[in-house]
């Protein structure tokens, strides 16, 4: 057996007071209730729900100061302190579950007179036990010993240390999770990192910086692959001579036309692939800030899982950096749609509620697929079930896992690595040129992997969409949705054959509808004008109640049929925030001035009876369609998986731009 480090205690690279929390936590922990005890009533359910996300802080304060180095931190005298946090508790449950680990040591070295480490570990249901705890007796550095071991770990739970100072400051200067191992899992992996990049230079040159300036992660970088798909070049920014000075030899910029996310993914695959010298290859956004610790922890747990494991991080937001997006991501297999499980909480606040006081944390996730922001997958991996699908955006991440898995790959979403990213909640991916692919991809995906013979709701739910954006006056999202459905009744073989032309026709065919036409200023539209106000003057502002909503669903297509009130040709009837752009909120209206969701800009939705006749016939055919022929595509599109994945096809759609055009 070889000893080998898992983990160890780190702290934030630029001492930046909004991630604090994510290293050290001052606070005390404050246990939600046990979802057992609050029992089945839906009141208080919902009661419970909303206390969970009440935030716990006290305010206590750390003090960057504080932080002594990388992995040293000082804790004031009279001070108690947790390690305890997403960077540095030990996720007991995702090693006990997913590797060959069985137990771990805890080494911890501090120096002060009288300071007191205790070790705690969790239950799946979040409360905690004390294991064990030591206290110095001088003022010279101590090295505590603490050996653990992961068998009660079977659903769930953590371990981490606090500390106590007492009359004077202690310094906690290190602490390492290790293990022993098996002879053959002693050497660690190596990475390639794929970075695909879109006119984000200078984006891009930090989180080269990033990669390139740490100096634990550099014996696991075999190559960072930026493949370069913009007209705005990463090698052109201020920042990119420092980044590439840093990584050398081991960056290499690969440029091809914009394939998009899939296309560079699958590009870097191939690369590694074929270079074959690294052991993974780590699929990263251009748009991120790294920690770089994670791609260590990541490439760790890959070396010691029972098989080829994909392992995945966590997204925090960019702008709130403390809040986690996702504990993990699965496709509900009766909708074929991507979501948090249901017994976990989206973007939830690390900063306000700690994970020792959130009962939910406590879990182990078990997930589907991890979105490629920051993906570690094995060559192995990749060698067996080929690369990326050729879907340009969206589904191409989940789409792999779900493959994966099927040839029994899983996928681990890893606490400890995580990278801070643009929230998706800013985004209006929904409703603009990216809805085209969002239809397309994700019936592509569900052709492939839904265990259900005609999809299970998918079908159902993609009606009730396109209705739900033909009464909000969206026309210019229900012709590409259609024209979405259209192209996956072509065959799989229009994949590859559209991948670097699509984008430009769907921004061509959007452009003239009005809908779609987007202005930053608000006086590039008429003013607000009604033939007659409102009926006494009544705000909708509210959100509707469910019943109100069923009975709004059930009359919309019919007032739609009816012709638009002549002013509103001319001159919108609202103004209506992104927020509030909800399909029962823009029905009652015949024309409105709707903001998007970035905040940048607004459009003029027009209501066209003639319009609406036209697009709800061939809403409702072609869905009928889809219900007839599901089960002889999806075996088309089975039938087809392997070639539209294997590398000799991608290297066909890679020719212009690798010079092999035989």
């Amino acid at each position: 057996m070889s000893r080998r480090l898992l983990q160890r205690q780190i702290l934030p690279l630029d001492r930046d007071y909004d991630v604090l929390a994510l290293y050290v936590d001052p606070e005390e922990a404050r246990l939600d209730a046990d979802k057992y005890q609050v029992g089945g009533n839906r009141a208080a359910k919902e009661l419970n729900n909303a206390a969970i996300r009440q935030s716990t802080s006290t305010g206590r304060a750390i003090h960057p100061d504080q932080i002594e180095s990388r992995t040293a931190f000082r804790v004031r005298s009279g001070e108690r302190l947790s390690f305890g946090t997403y960077f540095n508790a030990f996720p007991a449950s995702y090693w006990r579950r997913w590797s060959v680990v069985t137990d771990v040591t805890l080494t911890i070295r501090v120096v002060g007179h009288g300071a007191s480490v205790i070790v705690y570990k969790s239950m799946a249901n979040g409360r905690s036990q004390r294991v064990d705890s030591a206290t110095t007796v001088s003022e010279s550095a101590a090295t505590f010993v603490f050996d653990l071991p992961l068998l009660p770990f079977v659903d769930g739970g953590w371990y981490w240390y606090n500390v106590v100072a007492g009359d004077e400051d202690v310094v906690v200067e290190s602490a390492e999770w290790t293990a022993d191992v098996p002879e053959d899992r002693a050497a660690h992996g190596t990475t390639d990192i794929v970075i695909t990049t879109m006119n984000r230079p200078d984006f891009c040159a930090k989180l080269l910086g990033q990669l390139g300036e740490d100096a634990e992660l550099a014996p696991y970088l075999d190559e960072v692959l930026v493949i370069e798909q913009g007209t705005q070049k990463v090698v052109d920014s201020p920042e990119y001579p420092a980044a590439a000075g840093l990584l050398g030899e081991r960056l290499r910029i690969i440029e091809q036309g914009n394939l998009g996310g899939s296309g560079g993914y699958a590009r870097g695959q191939l690369e590694s692939l074929r270079k074959g010298t690294a052991t993974y290859a780590l699929m990263m956004d251009d748009d991120v800030v790294c920690e770089p610790e994670g791609v260590i922890r990541a490439v760790t747990f890959g070396d010691l899982a029972r098989r080829p494991t994909i392992v995945g991080g966590h997204m925090f937001s960019l702008y709130s950096r403390s809040r986690l997006h996702s504990f993990g991501e699965v496709v509900q297999p009766w909708r074929f749609w991507w979501m948090s499980p249901l017994d976990t909480f989206p973007e939830w606040d690390l900063a306000a509620r700690n994970l020792r006081s959130a009962r939910w944390l406590h879990k182990r996730v078990d997930v589907d697929f991890n979105g490629w922001f920051m993906c570690l997958i094995p060559r192995q991996v990749i060698d067996e079930i080929g690369l990326s699908l050729p879907l340009f955006l969206k589904w191409d991440d989940s789409e792999y896992g779900l493959r994966a898995k099927a040839a029994g790959y899983p996928t681990v979403t890893f606490p400890g690595a995580a990278v801070w990213h643009v929230p998706w909640t800013d985004k209006n991916d929904a409703l603009d040129w990216q809805s085209y692919f969002h239809q397309r991809n994700r019936f592509v995906a569900a052709l492939l992997h839904s265990t259900y013979p005609t999809g299970g709701r998918m079908v159902q739910e993609s009606l009730n969409h396109q209705i739900a954006h033909l009464v909000s006056m969206q026309y210019s999202t229900v012709e590409l949705r259609h024209q979405a459905l259209e192209d996956v009744l072509s065959g799989p073989e229009h994949l590859h054959r559209v991948l670097a032309t699509k984008l430009g026709e769907v921004n061509a065919f959007r452009a003239q509808f009005t809908d779609a036409q987007l202005q930053p200023d608000r006086d590039a539209f008429p003013p607000v004008r009604r033939e007659k106000p409102s009926r006494r003057g009544r705000d909708n502002a509210e959100v509707p109640s469910r019943r109100s909503q069923l009975i709004s669903a059930a009359l919309q297509p019919i007032r739609q049929l009816k012709a638009p009130r002549a002013m509103a040709r001319e001159f919108p009837e609202a103004e209506i925030r992104a927020m509030d752009a909800k399909w029962y909120r823009l029905a009652g209206y015949d024309s409105a001035i709707v903001s998007m969701n970035d905040g940048t800009s607004a459009a003029f939705y027009q209501r066209d009876a003639v319009k609406f006749r036209e697009l709800m016939r061939k809403t409702i055919e072609i869905h009928a369609r889809y219900k007839r022929e599901w089960p002889a595509l999806a075996a088309q599109y089975r039938a087809a998986l392997g070639d539209i994945t294997s590398p000799e096809q991608w290297d066909q759609t890679f020719a212009p731009w690798t010079g092999d055009n035989e």
